[in-house]
């Protein structure tokens, strides 16, 4: 096996201390954007599940064409990979009943979802009904909704019992109004008396991502390993609190697994400016940051500030350790230099 895949399998483990895997025993799981960086993850971590609660089966779907340390992961857990476009009705009627769906699909890149807003939203909603639809009786749904669904709101942190106050003609809104949606078709179904759940997950960074995902942390890196400086298109005022990759999968499994509730905060507790985040990964890289005083953001319709009430996640499941900014973009950083190497 490589090294990025080694370094993913090695980093999973730490998703799922704690956690009883019992549910899975003997149980068939289907995982939907499982090349994404919560895919991947997700994956990655059943390789630590012991031999006695492993799933019969396991099927990763995607549509792009899977990179080779990915493709290692997946060899090595004996899933069986299935490609192809979840909006295409021909391909999801082919896919197999399961016990455990994960439907983690879809744009998480601003940019992307916002070139592509029909197709973002039809992953949200319709493909969310088909694939509730693919759950076998007495399984376990878990959809992946954003923190986006808070937009519009202010006096962060928010709680689950809160929604954003953004209008339909929001540049973000096929986004931000098909994840609503999709919370509201799993709390449909689990009025019916299916066990399904969402996770608003915030922020998430980690190995795992690929060269051309532009988020501020990869494109940071990106740029500080390819071009030796980091350069800002503006003063890098907003404030994002972010969260490890380990921490967020670690938190969904458990939500899935043994969750009570119908909705739940996935998120860090890593608090930075753009500026500040920029900074730290010049100094770890150690190459220039470049900040203008522009105050306008590149990006108008992004949030001023992001940051999640997680009380009821930590509470529920004694989560207490989270992974530390610098901790996590260490390595990271370290993961995305070994993957520039290669290219």
């Amino acid at each position: 096996m490589g090294k990025l895949a080694q370094i993913i399998i090695d980093d999973a483990k730490n998703s799922t201390k704690g956690i009883d895997f019992l549910e899975l025993k003997n149980k068939t799981v289907l995982i939907t954007g499982a090349s994404g960086l919560v895919g991947t993850y997700l994956l990655a971590g059943l390789s630590n599940v012991s031999q006695k609660n492993y799933p019969k089966k396991i099927y990763a779907v995607c549509q792009s064409n899977p990179e080779k340390h990915w493709q290692e992961i997946t060899d090595s857990l004996k899933t069986t990979v299935m490609r192809g476009d979840l909006c295409d009705d021909a391909f999801t009627n082919k896919l197999p009943e399961a016990d455990i769906i994960i439907h983690a699909s879809g744009y998480g890149q601003p940019g992307k979802f916002m070139a592509n807003p029909i197709k973002t939203t039809k992953l949200n909603t319709t493909v969310t009904i088909k694939l509730l639809e693919k759950l076998k009786p007495k399984g376990k749904f878990l959809f992946i909704s954003s923190s986006e669904v808070y937009s519009g709101l202010s006096n962060p942190p928010h709680r689950e019992n809160q929604i954003g106050t953004t209008n339909t003609d929001h540049p973000r809104s096929c986004y931000i109004e098909s994840k609503r949606c999709g919370e509201a078709i799993v709390f449909s179904a689990r009025n019916q008396g299916i066990d399904a759940k969402s996770a608003r997950l915030s922020l998430a960074y980690g190995p795992g991502t690929k060269t051309d995902d532009k988020r501020a942390i990869n494109g940071f890196i990106g740029r500080a390993l390819t071009e030796r400086k980091i350069e800002l298109m503006d003063a890098g005022e907003a404030l994002r609190t972010y969260c490890y990759i380990t921490d967020a999968t670690q938190m969904m499994w458990n939500i899935l697994l043994h969750g009570k509730e119908n909705i739940y905060n996935v998120g860090g507790i890593s608090r930075t400016t753009i500026a500040k985040l920029a900074k730290l990964i010049g100094k770890i890289t150690k190459v220039p940051v470049i900040i203008p005083k522009l105050k306008k953001r590149a990006l108008a319709s992004a949030p001023e500030d992001v940051r999640l009430d997680l009380q009821k996640v930590t509470k529920e499941f004694g989560k207490k350790d989270f992974v530390s900014l610098k901790n996590g973009l260490r390595r990271t950083i370290e993961w995305q230099k070994e993957l520039y190497k290669q290219l």
